[in-house]
């Protein structure tokens, strides 16, 4: 599996000309060695070549077990760790680097003169990681099953006088009954005009009846993300707010019905934004349709009207169109994505149909 990916990534380098590339992002290392290494501060370089001799750059204090397909180079604290680098590289050739190396490591390497050039080949990892494979698939339909219980689960911590900060901790307790490595991010939960803000936090805001009600969640199971997005209604619903949630459902089940392979993210994103445009609120969208989604909750990579690269099957991305009407409320909702040979399989479940809760 590891091999195969370090290969996807070896032929995306290929296109680009290069034949060498150090990789210093841990979960892109972890996604080609199934080894997660958190470095912090320190020190952290997977190294591809054409060649085949692929190196692991890594501190001793880090405890890195079993055969990983490549040769381990071990240093310390006092090591010159950059050093060690240069000495495996070809200086004659062009040097690929991910886009996280921090700073002070690549300024080092560029003064070693560890490659010819240095290049930002990011690309050839985050392409690669774009595309699910088998086991990645099967991993996030089921973090996703998960999610979903979980959200059937949050209604119920909708009750007058609890606040957004108490719902939020109630989330995060279901999370760890149902067995999940814990949120893929920070529960967002918002009530009545403060789900105008689109990515508000929760607080001490305390729920009263006729308030708009946004979860927005995900959870982490076998390493991979789920993240999802439901509206509800608190004892009752305004005929403005009716009209507004059921114009973004609109705007995400037809979003969902045009993917395909082939077709490009912008045009995906068009789709929503026609129709929500359509109705009026065409100011009101104010984020991109959506995100990748993988190891991390934002993988490389976006939904969006900037964005003119082509779908491909074995991609997940999130659709979340939505509505914010400052002062008042907000309405989005969101599935994840998969693409298949011929169209698109929404891994969520739970209900999209406007929901009161009593």
């Amino acid at each position: 599996m590891f091999e195969e990916r370090i290969n996807r990534v070896l032929g995306k380098m290929k296109e680009r000309g290069l034949e060498q590339m150090l990789i210093s992002d841990p979960p892109s290392i972890f996604y080609l060695t199934g080894k997660w290494i958190l470095p912090n501060e320190r020190l952290l370089a997977l190294y591809l070549t054409a060649s085949g001799n692929h190196k692991l750059f890594v501190n001793k204090l880090f405890k890195v077990d079993g055969d990983i397909g490549m040769e381990k180079v071990w240093f310390t604290d006092t090591d010159p760790g950059c050093q060690i680098i240069a000495s495996y590289t070809d200086h004659e050739k062009p040097l690929g680097i991910d886009k996280k190396m921090a700073a002070k490591f690549l300024l080092e390497l560029m003064d070693l003169k560890a490659g010819s050039s240095f290049v930002n080949a990011s690309e050839c990892v985050d392409g690669a990681r774009r595309v699910k494979d088998g086991d990645e698939q099967a991993k996030m339909i089921y973090a996703s099953q998960i999610n979903d219980q979980a959200m059937a689960e949050f209604r119920g911590l909708i009750r007058e006088g609890v606040t957004e900060l108490e719902v939020a901790a109630g989330m995060n307790a279901i999370y760890k009954r149902l067995g999940t490595q814990g949120p893929s991010f920070g529960p967002l939960v918002s009530f009545g005009a403060n789900a105008a803000e689109g990515h508000h936090k929760p607080d001490n805001t305390v729920l009263k009846p006729g308030d708009c009600v946004l979860f927005d969640v995900g959870c982490r199971v076998n390493d991979y993300c789920s993240d999802m997005t439901r509206t509800f209604f608190y004892q009752s619903v305004t005929e403005k707010q009716r009209e507004v949630y059921e114009v973004v459902k609109k705007a995400n089940l037809a979003a969902q019905a045009a993917m395909k392979p082939g077709m490009r993210f912008c045009d995906i994103d068009k789709v929503a934004r026609d129709i929500i445009t359509e109705a009026g609120y065409g100011p009101n969208f104010t984020h991109r349709l959506g995100h990748c989604i993988g190891i991390e909750v934002h993988d490389a990579g976006d939904v969006s009207a900037a964005n003119q690269d082509v779908v491909e099957e074995g991609m997940i991305f999130s659709c979340e169109p939505g509505i914010y009407l400052p002062g008042e409320f907000g309405v989005r909702i969101e599935d994840l994505m998969l693409i298949t040979r011929d169209g698109a399989m929404s891994l969520n479940k739970d209900s999209k149909e406007l929901e009161i809760i009593p």
